[in-house]
């Protein structure tokens, strides 16, 4: 170890197209300091969007997997993790990436290994392979406090090693956008003043998009002139085309596919909906407060902690059709309640979800580790400033204590 330059550290991820946790990672490496911290990304599969056009800002490495059981993987990474000299290693969600990983990042004696999960269950439910690795695993990041909660008591994780960091967007980026409103709008054939709810999110199995459908054609009942708005792509998009045109509702319903303008996306709905099976904290929630869109999402997971019950948005019941078109018919019908949300609900992540805050805490937590390696020389700030949070998990149940 070189406690002299900044740390080389490699996020391993799955792969990087647009959805939360990739956007996510994307704002974090950008923010890196790089006096602190050199970044990589490491992609077991393909890059993905995202992985493309962060490639020509940091090394990006790909297709380190080549099929399902491929345990050669291990000593692949090993390879890269030596060729690259890194420092630390930090998976991204669980699964394969998360073994294969650390088993790597043990195997390249590398003085900092650390998890992060963005889920709680399925696709993150870690599994008993992963779990045997947590004594060679420095720590496990949690992006609220329930989900931290959820990693120590259901996870079984200690409560020692499980971190709060607050996931943090861009709030000068993410800002209600009037022009691109329109211009969205116009390009997509959706008249300027339909109502029109929208959901960016992967097109995968956990983000139940079969409920925002059906939640659109009861609406469509009482809405006629509603207007419904899908960004993202994954593996589930042919089958949710055939899903919305079985409905009668494909006319009014609108598939952008993989978009990098978010805010823009987002500036053209009047309220922002998440129809999740299972969450943790979901970046693109507070990318839609951020704009000032009011939200209605599913009860699941830490979306408690963004959506605020009648005062950022709405909670429904995973599940429940009927009651997420009867809330969002009443923020639609009503322009004011909806203005009243949104507001709110920016100024709430400005106050608690700072990209800034983020940034600091991942940067402090890798630097402490490393420091606790042997590396005591290495510059860094004061940690008392509380950045992240550790879990105890005593008395009557889990809380943070500002390190």
């Amino acid at each position: 170890m070189n406690p002299h330059r900044p740390i080389r550290t490699m996020f391993i991820i799955t792969s990087m197209p647009v959805g939360g946790a990739e956007t996510l990672l994307v704002n974090l490496v950008r923010r890196f300091d790089r006096n602190r911290i050199t970044p990589m990304i490491g992609c077991l599969k393909e890059k993905g969007v995202l992985g493309k056009e962060l490639a020509d800002e940091i090394p990006v490495f790909e297709n380190l997997i080549h099929h399902k059981y491929d345990v050669a993987v291990a000593n692949r990474l090993r390879r890269l993790f030596k060729d690259q000299q890194l420092d630390a290693v930090i998976t991204v969600g669980a699964g394969d990436k998360m073994f294969w990983g650390r088993l790597a990042a043990k195997s390249a004696r590398l003085p900092v290994i650390l998890s992060a999960l963005h889920s709680t269950g399925w696709p993150d439910g870690v599994g008993r392979l992963n779990r045997l690795l947590t004594g060679i695993t420095d720590g496990f990041i949690a992006c609220a406090n329930s989900h931290a909660d959820y990693l120590v008591n259901n996870e079984k994780f200690p409560d020692a090693k499980v971190f709060m960091i607050p996931n943090g967007i861009d709030t000068d980026r993410f800002v209600f956008n009037a022009e691109a409103r329109a211009q969205w709008r116009s390009t997509h054939g959706i008249p300027s003043d339909a109502p029109v709810v929208g959901i960016v999110a992967a097109l995968r199995p956990e983000k139940n998009h079969a409920l925002f459908l059906e939640s659109a054609r009861l609406t469509l009942e009482s809405q006629p002139e509603a207007y419904f708005v899908i960004a993202g792509d994954g593996p589930e998009r042919p089958m949710l085309e055939e899903l919305t045109a079985s409905k009668g509702i494909q006319q009014r319903v609108k598939f952008l596919g993989s978009v990098s303008d978010i805010p823009e996306v987002l500036s053209m709905v009047d309220l922002f909906a998440l129809s999740s099976h299972n969450e943790a904290s979901p970046v693109s929630i507070l990318e839609a407060l951020s704009c000032q869109r009011p939200v209605v999402a599913t009860a699941v997971g830490s979306i408690n902690e963004s959506v605020i019950e009648g005062a950022t948005g709405y909670l429904v019941t995973p599940g429940d059709e009927i009651m997420m078109s009867q809330r969002w018919l009443q923020i639609l019908n009503d322009p004011q309640l909806g203005a009243e949300l949104g507001a709110a609900g920016r100024e709430h992540v400005i106050a608690n979800s700072s990209l800034s805050s983020m940034t600091d805490g991942y940067m402090e937590l890798i630097e402490s580790v490393f420091r606790g390696k042997g590396a005591d020389s290495l510059p860094g700030p004061n940690l008392g400033a509380g950045a992240f949070s550790t879990v105890d998990a005593g008395g009557a149940g889990a809380h943070t204590t500002s390190l």
